[in-house]
């Protein structure tokens, strides 16, 4: 077992003395250089732009294919077409024909999806460096040869799914702000005026000679980019995508429609109505996109506005003058056009009118004098961590694949980020002063969000599919999928235990790709230690760790982590609390020091208390908004009982009327009991060798003794849940249902998981899992459904959660009860599915352990569920030791669909009718009353 994986050369980093001997901050200018990700680029014949990037360490590479293709290319009458079309580019072609997923699963691939937006479409997978032949044989078959598996049938699927992602956005509070914003800010006609998800009367009237003719404009490899990042090079990677891409013919030119940027004749306010826990206030204005220099001025300009812990706005709202709970601003770049949002939520309480007014005067007054040297040095340094934290993935939504693509297809440069951050790092205050005047002192579009019923809901046709006559399967002509080479075992990074002076255990692994150092302190505590008394204690304190320390008031600490490019967050799990870490590793003393004040002496300033508290009671208003929210709320003491420390999971942000009468001195006595050394782990992964990271945390830690009797969580009994039922959750005006069913479990949290975790992923955990693909390819019912067993220290229970169109709430609980049941009887795991399981779990190691953060991830759950420090290791000899027969016991052990317990979350005058007829009781209840069953189990 090797100590780490090998260096990345990518990202050329030098450093100088130890990092826990260096006091000051690295310069941003020395951050923003050490970025660097050096490529090679050619072009095929057809036109198609491929980058390659070199980065050994770790056998995968990252695959992007970058179409220039958007929701700004789509005419009037044709809106969501770039967006469905990505969908149907999943659904398989001419010589792949089936979910496209299915054969990157068999391989191994992590990191895979696809997306799209207003500029372009993109895919993207990270594969095994085995099985890089077939990744680009499916990435070149759905390029050129396509259409032939293009049918109605698979048409209407899609639609149906993307109608019901659309539904999924819309239903969420503020869900609707996506339409308002671009048609407030853009004309119409404007191509940036209309969303990317589209209109349900144009998704219904997309035909199957309009998808296909939009396929043969825009899909040409001509007007594409193919990246290639990780272990890899040029010299290969030539011969391999001339093999896979060269025959595809080049197709039509295109070029980007004409795309100014608009300025309003006169400010527009404009109301509308959610059903939202909280007014949102928002000036917006439209500004110009990346191409334009102003754009990278614009970013750290609002950045430094509502960007940061400690922007103008959040001290001025938010921590001074309590008007707010939370504020915003960000510039979102587009290719040709941006736009900038400023936003408050209001204090609840506080006249909306009030924070408006001095909402204008923070922003008037900024753009008249600008932010400070330091202001800008703070989000410069913040923005450049971030940065290299990115890179040290080669693919998925934000690695080093996508920075390359982006650039190349958005401004023809692949180096583009380094120019960007060139930019950003020599931004003036001066300069930001006088961009932002330019672009904001314009008319703005003002658009307020307040509590109150939502207008009509614009539905799809509630037409029937037409039937289809059975459609011959298209003979390919270019062979079978490529086979995939041995896939070599992942050799998981060695990890080191070692003990500080006063007895905390210090978990370490190294990781060199980066200079980075991402740590986790772990307390055994968590929300089952929060006080049955007051629920809400444990999240109250944890909260207020940032908000003053005996040296530092929350601005002095905001502004320390943005000088260091540090990131320090705290949270909790069902049985752990935690205090969390990324930073530079050449600012570790610095980022160190900064997180053992916030840990170790805490002050619970009185004002902090109150401002924190308000912000947690509208935290807690907001989501029992939201149905997730409402769903969280609404199961644990079904499903654990009253009597389980589990239970308090069912006051998601604390009991309301126990948050309002918390004192200092029981935040004071929370802390003392339960974050204390003797319930402290600390888990690190760093390029730095463990000498120094130990030498570190020991003048940081090593010295905390705790005050007082330690906490104790004391569960009796097993968790005991209810008896089967139908709980309704009445949320008017939702065009779509959340169906939440779990049951408890009787597994050992801590035995082997891996033939249950097995079957849960055919069953529910995986895209191609049986409920995902009968509901979502299927029937077309719903955006995604998943399920899953979760491990916790004193229960396993496994949990579906499937958000489905209204109008298919009960035969969704019916499809669900059917799968569940013929899984479990007489259709257990088939071979097919066993293989494709079993095989993706050991090839896909060596991308699912990439990043450092990965490991700590890994390393912590290791150590949570009592298995070796080596666990990884030996996984893989585990899984195909595995058999089918295991895999059914395991399910048939664990799962009971006659036990299960449901919540739904919709519109009662929708759904109730559904419910009735399905043979369980059904209790309707409102919102509003929800956590009620978590404040009484807790008295």
């Amino acid at each position: 077992m090797k100590p780490a994986f090998a260096s990345l050369t990518a990202i050329a980093v030098v450093l100088g003395a130890p990092a826990y001997a260096q006091q000051a901050p690295a310069p941003v200018g020395d951050l923003v250089k050490r970025v660097d990700i050096p490529y090679e680029e050619f072009r095929l014949a057809n036109g198609l732009r491929v980058v390659i990037h070199t980065d050994r360490k770790a056998p995968v590479v990252g695959v992007a294919v970058w179409y220039n293709v958007g929701s700004k290319h789509e005419p009037k009458g044709k809106t969501g077409f770039a967006h469905l079309f990505e969908h149907l580019m999943f659904n398989g072609s001419e010589n792949s024909p089936g979910e496209f997923f299915e054969p990157l699963k068999e391989v191994g691939a992590t990191d895979y999806n696809g997306t799209t937006n207003v500029d372009r479409t993109n895919y993207f997978q990270t594969v095994p460096r085995a099985a890089l032949d077939r990744a680009l044989f499916l990435e070149s078959d759905r390029m050129g040869y396509l259409l032939g598996a293009v049918t109605q049938g698979k048409l209407d699927e899609q639609r149906g799914v993307v109608q019901n992602e659309k539904r999924q956005g819309d239903t969420q509070p503020y869900g609707l702000l996506r339409y308002k914003v671009t048609e407030g800010l853009f004309p119409e006609g404007h191509p940036y005026r209309h969303s990317t998800i589209g209109s349900m009367a144009d998704l219904d009237a997309a035909s199957l000679d309009d998808v296909k003719n939009w396929f043969r404009q825009y899909y040409g490899p001509n007007n594409a980019v193919l990246v290639l990042a990780g272990d890899i090079d040029a010299a290969t990677a030539k011969p391999l995508v001339e093999k896979y891409f060269g025959a595809i013919p080049k197709g039509a030119d295109i070029a980007d429609p004409k795309i100014d940027v608009p300025t309003l004749a006169a400010a527009k306010k404009e109301v509308m109505k959610d059903r939202v826990a909280v007014t949102r206030i928002y000036r917006m204005w439209a500004v110009p996109g990346m191409r334009d220099k102003d754009s990278t001025v614009l970013d750290i300009a609002t950045g430094v506005l509502g960007g940061l812990a400690s922007s103008r706005l959040d001290n001025a709202l938010v921590k001074q003058e309590k008007l707010a709970v939370s504020v915003g601003a960000f510039n979102q770049s587009m290719a040709q056009a941006g736009m900038v949002l400023i936003s408050a939520d209001v204090r609840p309480g506080v006249d909306p009118a009030v924070v408006e007014k001095r909402l204008d005067e923070l922003i008037a007054d900024y753009l008249k004098n600008g932010p400070t040297n330091d202001e800008l040095e703070r989000y410069k340094t913040r923005t450049a961590s971030s940065r290299i934290r990115g890179l040290e993935s080669v693919g998925g939504f934000g690695g080093k694949a996508v920075t390359l693509a982006s650039g190349a297809l958005y401004m023809n440069d692949p180096g583009f980020y380094k120019k960007q951050l060139a930019d950003l790092a020599a931004v003036t205050p001066a300069q930001a002063r006088d961009v932002a005047a330019k672009w904001l002192s314009r008319p703005a579009y003002s658009l307020t969000i307040e509590p109150g019923p939502r207008e009509a809901y614009t539905e799809a046709a509630a037409t029937p599919k037409k039937p289809v006559a059975a459609e011959a399967a298209f003979k390919g002509t270019r062979g079978a999928l490529p086979a995939v080479a041995e896939v070599k075992d992942i050799d998981f990074p060695a990890v080191t235990r070692t003990r500080l002076s006063n007895g905390i255990e210090l978990v370490y692994a190294q990781r060199d790709a980066v200079p980075v150092t991402q740590a986790v302190v772990s307390f055994d505590a968590g929300v089952a230690s929060d006080v049955p008394a007051g629920l809400g204690t444990e999240g109250m304190t944890l909260a207020l760790l940032k908000e003053g320390t005996a040296s530092r008031n929350s601005i002095a600490i905001a502004e320390a982590q943005e000088r260091l490019g540090a990131g320090i967050g705290t949270g909790s799990t069902a049985d752990r609390a935690y205090i969390s870490l990324f930073t530079p590793s050449p600012n570790l003393a610095g980022s160190l020091e900064l997180m053992a004040d916030i840990t170790r002496k805490p002050a619970f300033p009185a004002a902090e208390i109150e401002r924190v508290r308000g912000q947690m009671l509208a935290g807690i208003k907001q989501i029992k908004s939201n149905p997730a929210g409402l769903a969280q709320m609404a199961m644990p003491t079904l499903l654990y009982g009253k009597d389980s420390p589990y239970a308090k999971m069912a006051a998601v942000g604390g009991d309301e009327d126990a948050v309002k009468k918390l004192t200092r001195d029981d935040l004071v006595n929370y802390y003392k009991a339960w974050i204390r050394p003797e319930k402290a782990k600390i888990f690190v992964v760093s390029d730095r060798p463990l000498a120094e990271v130990k030498a570190a945390f020991e003048g940081r830690f090593g010295d905390w003794k705790g005050e007082g009797a330690p906490g104790t969580k004391t569960f009796a009994a097993k968790a005991t849940q209810a008896a089967p039922r139908i709980v309704l959750i009445d949320r008017p005006d939702s065009p779509q249902s959340l169906i939440v069913a779990a049951q408890m479990t009787p597994v050992d949290p801590f035995a082997d998981p891996i033939a249950l975790g097995t079957a849960s992923e055919v069953l529910g955990g995986d895209f191609l899992s049986r409920i995902n693909m009968n509901l979502r390819e299927d029937k077309s019912w719903s955006y995604g459904v998943r399920g899953s067993v979760a491990r916790m220290e004193h229960a396993v229970p496994f949990t579906i959660s499937a958000p489905v169109q209204a109008d298919k709430t009960g035969p969704s609980i019916l499809e669900i009860q059917k799968e569940v049941g013929d899984y479990l009887s007489s259709k257990g795991v088939t071979q097919t599915e066993f293989d494709r399981s079993v095989i993706s779990s050991v090839r896909k190691m060596a991308g699912q352990y990439e990043t450092a953060g990965a490991v700590l991830g890994a390393m912590q759950s290791n150590d949570f569920m009592r298995r070796p420090d080596d666990y990884q290791d030996g996984l893989a000899k585990k899984y195909r030791a595995l058999t089918i027969a295991q895999v059914d016991a395991a399910a048939r052990g664990a799962i009971d669909p006659k036990r299960f317990i449901w919540v739904v979350v919709g519109d009662a005058a929708k759904v109730r009718g559904q419910l009735d007829s399905l043979g369980l009781p059904v209790e309707v209840v409102k919102p509003e009353s929800v956590g009620a069953a978590a404040k009484a189990a807790a008295n």
